[in-house]
């Protein structure tokens, strides 16, 4: 897997691309200068998060026969300041899931337990040191 992350050539605007030609933009908030013509890398970490579990959900929804008509995570992150070191990290993650469809909720929930403690990638890597949480509900 490669990225690419190109500066735009203004303030802290930056564009990263992937191997096929997938874009996404990443700018600095205006306190230090940025555009906010993008998502903070911070933000990344969470979108990521979300975007990996979603896909998970949506598959496992499907191999199980469930028809989902709409599919929205809110993603929220609380940061703490690390001890000793000028960064901070989110200290808990946690997804909503909206879906809409013809579906079970013992098989959402299932899905949702799968992609949160097993499947997803990205929840595993920040697992560590984030305590990741989710809830749902269908409409």
């Amino acid at each position: 897997m490669k990225i690419d992350v190109n500066w735009l050539g203004k303030d802290f605007h930056f564009e990263a691309e992937n191997e096929t030609n997938g874009k996404i933009r990443i700018d600095g908030n205006n306190e230090i200068g940025g555009l906010e013509g993008g998502l903070a890398p911070m933000q990344l970490l969470l979108a990521g998060v979300g975007g990996c579990s979603a896909i998970d959900v949506l598959h496992i929804l499907e191999k199980q026969q469930q028809k989902v008509d709409s599919l929205k995570v809110e993603v929220d992150g609380d940061r703490q300041k690390v001890e000793g070191a000028s960064h901070t990290e989110y200290r808990s993650i946690h997804l909503h899931f909206i879906l809409s469809g013809d579906l079970d909720p013992k098989k959402v929930e299932r899905a949702l337990k799968l992609s949160i403690t097993k499947y997803c990638s990205a929840s595993k890597a920040l697992e560590k040191g984030s305590e990741i949480t989710y809830d749902y509900v269908i409409e």
